[in-house]
């Protein structure tokens, strides 16, 4: 097929969703039956043929056989934190002090809302706006650390769905929360929803402020070949800032008929941070005497807001298994960050400067995606689909200097406009089917993909396409009720991100640049599992093994342009592989006391002679995560959490161990009102400390966040009949035709 580009493209998606949605429910309308219907039946779970174990009296954890899924309904954090604060308390995820996610060390992960990946969470800034979203949004966390075919193989270390909650009595229904935090920290949020016989309206809204002061220390050392020494610097800088974040979020849900639902939603979400910053740079030859001084101060703006729009259709066909679904989605991405800064320079020269900065960017993105799965004789499931995506970046920098603010000139060294364009053609295909006791899923997904880079100012174009396959295959055998044993492979893929293609040196401050390289090759990874899970009455206990082969991984480099100046570009690694063992436990001490326990031991050895070492570098690293819940009386919960993440290998050094500890008090005043209390990082021990250490640079770069704090917080549920209403609970929230569908509504 000819390849769409740019927004033509995105809008000839879009119209051809909605052409076939409104053809279909015609269809639909024209099809349904003039006799009386059977009486409904409850929607029912996409979960493919399979078991499911989950632990009986809770609902905390469920596992299927692609799939592991965690409530968040007993972690008082998701009442008055964000979303990076409760993935924290997620097995196998682990989230930085910066709002970085990272799957059992693999940063390279895929977030999505709903089972639809979303703007929000691609690019640079993604962690600071983890940081801003309300957990209290959302009911439960899926990870899928070996997605099936049916996905999209981005994002070598799996994928992490965040699930929204739903307002499931009869009527109207809805809830109010606010909190209120140490450091004028605040937030709030609203959800409403009205469910009827044929149809859902929903809505919710939210706001969050934040604040956060620091202080990131950066010693470098430099080799000076000529006299063998090092020259040496020291860069501190003193920040604080203040974040606000605003979503909303408003669905429709619609049956034309007992076999036709037509579904729609609009999200927006906007997030600011202002922030004040002072920086002092000292720096001496390889005799110790100084050559280099300066300061700087500087007020710098980040804002990230993202809408879109999506619209899907069910349809039931004339086979009560045969269902296919029809999905469009156009979002568009925006980012700006914009500094003004003032230098005064000491050293080699006194002088004094003035720079703007701003580096902005836009991402509009188009997705269809169509899929049929139906049931077939003795029981097998076969899903196949199609899926469009197409994106739209533009990056457009701007930069400026002079000796004061009614001065600037623009600087060609800081100005530059890039375009990347992206197309990626999907087709796949699952097959589930179950012999006794023995279930077995194969998956083959093959990808089309057309890349055009543009970097405007330099006048350098690029491009180059690829058709790659990428296969999956999950097992599951029923040892008894109480047992089973899951195996699964998948190959993942990694797209270098549009700013690691980007050729133009692009300023960050006097000592620090980036840049990016058109020719990096996406990384490839082959992902190896299997797992043992038991239960017995309350506690569940699950046990993984993994292995993981890359090749080509995507990642930083940090060179010196001399004269203290660092350049951290982009590179291919040649190879790297990882392992290890993964242990989580949910159990009962007694029946009112609980835990929830977690521990990953693992091996990563990294293949970076292309980056100037001579023999591969490994390194063991233990994290882990602890809570206990106690149910101190009916109304009255109680909770201890805390996490731990050892040592982690780079291609250049390592980041040494960090961790924090949470306390949270939940008490229940009556049905509808509750309240909170919630102490975030109780012993002030979160932090980043990250260490390069090759023969001609050795650089710590120690960042100290103080992210403690207290919040106090009420929420009130009001309306509905208290009772919930199957018939228009939304079916499990994951990707429409997915064939592990979601684990059930918890």
């Amino acid at each position: 097929m000819t390849f769409p580009t740019r927004r033509a493209a995105l809008l000839a998606a879009t119209g051809l969703a909605a052409l076939s949605a409104c053809a279909l429910a015609t269809g639909a309308a024209a099809q349904t039956p003039t006799t009386t219907p059977a009486p409904a039946k409850k929607e029912q779970s996409t979960q493919v043929q399979g078991v499911t174990i989950t632990a009986p009296g809770s609902q905390d954890m469920k596992t299927s056989i692609d799939r592991r899924s965690y409530s968040l309904g007993k972690d008082i954090q998701a009442t008055t934190g964000s979303v990076a604060d409760v993935l924290r308390n997620v097995p196998s995820v682990q989230v930085d002090v910066q709002g970085n996610v990272s799957l059992r060390g693999d940063a390279n992960v895929t977030i999505m809302i709903d089972g639809k990946p979303s703007g929000m969470f691609r690019g640079e800034n993604r962690g600071q706006i983890l940081q801003q979203i309300p957990a209290s949004q959302f009911e439960r966390v899926e990870v899928m650390t070996n997605p099936s075919a049916a996905f999209s193989p981005e994002g070598t270390a799996g994928i992490i769905n965040l699930i929204t909650k739903q307002q499931r009595g009869v009527g109207a229904t809805g809830s109010v929360r606010a909190n209120v935090g140490t450091g004028g920290r605040k937030n709030a949020s609203i959800t409403l929803a009205r469910n009827t016989k044929r149809l859902t309206l929903s809505a919710d809204a939210g706001w969050r402020r934040d604040k956060a002061k620091g202080e990131i220390v950066d010693d470098r050392e430099r080799f000076d070949a000529l006299s063998g020494k090092y020259a040496t610097s020291r860069q501190q800088i003193n920040f604080a800032s203040r974040g606000n974040a605003y979503n909303a979020r408003a669905g429709v849900d619609y049956d034309l008929d007992k076999q036709t639902r037509l579904s729609a939603e609009a999200r927006y979400n906007d997030v600011t941070y202002d922030t004040d910053a002072g920086s002092f740079y000292d720096g001496k030859d390889v005799n110790g005497a100084p050559n280099a001084r300066f300061q700087r101060r500087a007020d710098g703006q980040m804002k990230r807001s993202v809408a879109g729009l999506s619209g899907d259709l069910r349809r039931k066909l004339s086979h009560q298994d045969e269902e296919f679904t029809l999905n469009a989605s156009l979002e568009r991405t925006r980012d700006a960050l914009i500094t003004l800064a003032d230098a005064f320079n000491q050293l080699p020269v006194a002088s004094n400067s003035v720079e703007r900065v701003r580096v902005g960017d836009e991402l509009v993105q188009g997705r269809v995606k169509a899929d049929y799965k139906r049931t077939l004789a003795g029981g097998a499931k076969l899903n196949v689909g199609y899926e469009l995506q197409v994106d739209d970046n533009d990056y457009d920098n701007y930069g400026a200097r002079g000796p004061n603010s009614g001065a600037l000139v623009v600087d060609p060294a800081l100005t530059n406009r890039f375009k990347y364009d992206q197309v990626i053609n999907a087709g796949y295909v699952t097959y589930s089917r179950a012999f006794g006791d023995f279930t077995v899923m194969p998956g083959l997904r093959v990808e089309d993909v057309k890349i055009d880079t543009n970097q405007v100012t330099s006048n350098l174009k690029d491009g180059y396409d690829y058709l790659r396959a990428y296969p999956s295959l999950h097992m599951q055998y029923k040892v008894d009720d109480m047992r089973q044993v899951n195996a699964s492979y998948s190959r993942r893929i990694q797209r270098p991100s549009a700013t690691d293609l980007n050729p133009y040196r692009i300023y960050q401050d006097p000592y620090s640049y980036r840049q990016g390289d058109p020719r990096l090759k996406p990384q490839t990874t082959d992902s190896f599992e299997v797992a043992y899970q038991r239960r017995k009455g309350f506690n569940y206990y699950l046990g993984t093994l993994y292995w993981r082969e890359a090749r080509d991984g995507v990642t930083d480099v940090v060179r010196d342009l001399g004269g203290g100046v660092l350049l951290t570009t982009k590179a291919n690694l040649a190879k790297s592989r990882s392992g290890g063992l993964e242990l989580v436990a949910n159990a009962r001490l007694s029946p009112k006391v609980s835990y929830t326990i977690s521990g990953n031991a693992a091996w990563n050895e990294i293949g970076a002679t292309d980056l100037g070492f001579p023999d591969k570098r490994s390194a063991w690293t233990v994290s882990g995560y602890a809570a206990l819940n106690v149910q101190a009386t009916p109304k009255d919960f109680i909770q201890i959490s805390g996490f731990a993440i050892g040592k982690r290998l780079t291609p250049q050094g390592y980041r040494e161990p960090t961790g924090m500890v949470n306390l949270g008090y939940r008490h229940k005043f009556n049905d509808r009102i509750s309240g909170v209390v919630t102490v975030q990082d109780a012993l002030n021990t979160f932090g980043d400390k990250l260490v390069i250490n090759t023969a001609a640079l050795k650089d710590r770069r120690t960042m100290d966040l103080d992210l403690r704090a207290v919040f106090i917080g009420i929420t009130y549920g009001f309306g509905g009949k208290g009772v919930p209403n199957p018939r228009r609970a939304r079916e499990p929230a994951f990707d429409f035709g997915a064939p592990g569908g979601g684990v059930g509504p918890m």
